[in-house]
């Protein structure tokens, strides 16, 4: 069964969606749902009333995602995501090194701060070579050198191709905007946009200059941990409009796992509750994407984890 519970009341709106599965714990107990709700709405609320940002936060450039951004879907091949990943480039065009002006334009203004040149955004880009990969051929296409003997003198032969381990190849670079979720809501953000040979959509790189980045202040979080049935949120991945999709903290064999928010005028925090598993599990972290949807489009609210208190961050692809 499956419910949707809204509690509306100024200033806040709780969402929460889903139930634990029947007969896996007391309807009375201390981490029977409606309790997790209840200990949610109470360190929410703390969460949110002790996010007290500078005036940088409305007034600089407080980017909430990475310098490096995909400007449409890139159609990666397995191959393609781990170069992407890992920063692997080589560049087979002239990257110019002049520096140009520019501005970020935010819903509520504009404001102009130095930028660094193409070079130097490729720089920052490429993080090096690929790893050796033996047995592979030196470029895409090619057939691998020979047949790979497993140890032993019985060993199988295998003669499957297999894929180069190559770094991206840029083959252009133009200067442009992206849009950007910084702490003034969605900016345009001047960037480079490589253009990759192997990607289906250009892959731009930040172009403010670092010393001109206003760093997300540090979160104030309740002093007591968060309690058992709650986990937190680890990052968004998608912001649309009014829907927000964001990945919870889980352990591998919890159940009943619940999107839970709270949303005020000024910041919306997130976290989610969870049924723990009795038997023997093994303990690992495990990221579990849930979407919430707001009363009103996010705008420039922040997004708060309801263990900690961070602002969270759009995760790179």
């Amino acid at each position: 069964m499956r419910r949707l519970v809204l509690l509306l009341g100024p200033p806040l709106l709780v969402l929460a969606a889903g139930c634990a599965p029947t007969g896996t714990e007391p309807a009375d107990g201390p981490t029977a749902p409606a309790h997790r709700w209840e200990t949610f709405d109470q360190r929410a609320a703390e969460v949110a009333e002790a996010w007290r940002p500078g005036p940088a936060w409305r007034t600089g450039y407080v980017p909430l995602q990475g310098p490096t951004v995909l400007t449409g879907d890139p159609r990666f091949t397995p191959e393609t995501e781990e170069a992407f990943r890992a920063g692997w480039y080589r560049e087979q065009v002239a990257i110019p090194p002049t520096r140009v002006g520019g501005e970020i334009r935010f819903p509520d203004g504009r404001l102009t701060l130095p930028l660094v040149s193409a070079a130097e955004a490729y720089q920052q880009l490429d993080q090096g070579d690929p790893l050796p990969c033996p047995g592979r051929p030196k470029r895409p296409g090619l057939p691998s050198p020979g047949p790979t003997v497993e140890p032993g003198p019985d060993g199988p032969v295998s003669s499957a191709p297999q894929t180069a381990c190559l770094p991206l190849t840029v083959t252009g670079v133009t200067f442009g905007t992206v849009p950007v979720r910084t702490s003034r809501g969605e900016a345009q953000v001047p960037a480079w946009l490589f253009t990759v040979e192997e990607l289906a959509t250009p892959v731009a790189r930040l172009a403010v200059a670092q010393a001109a980045v206003t760093p997300v202040p540090e979160p104030t979080a309740p002093a007591r941990p968060l309690p058992d049935g709650l986990v937190s949120a680890q990052d968004l991945t998608a912001v649309d409009g009014a829907r927000l999709t964001v990945r919870l903290g889980v352990g591998a064999c919890d159940t009943g796992i619940t999107p839970l928010v709270l949303e005020r005028s000024d910041a919306v925090v997130v976290g989610g509750g969870v049924t723990r598993s009795t038997g023997v599990c093994t303990d690992q972290l495990k990221l579990e994407p849930v979407t919430v949807t707001l009363a009103a489009p996010l705008g420039a609210r922040p997004v708060l984890d309801v263990s900690t208190g961070t602002p969270l961050s759009i995760a790179p692809r």
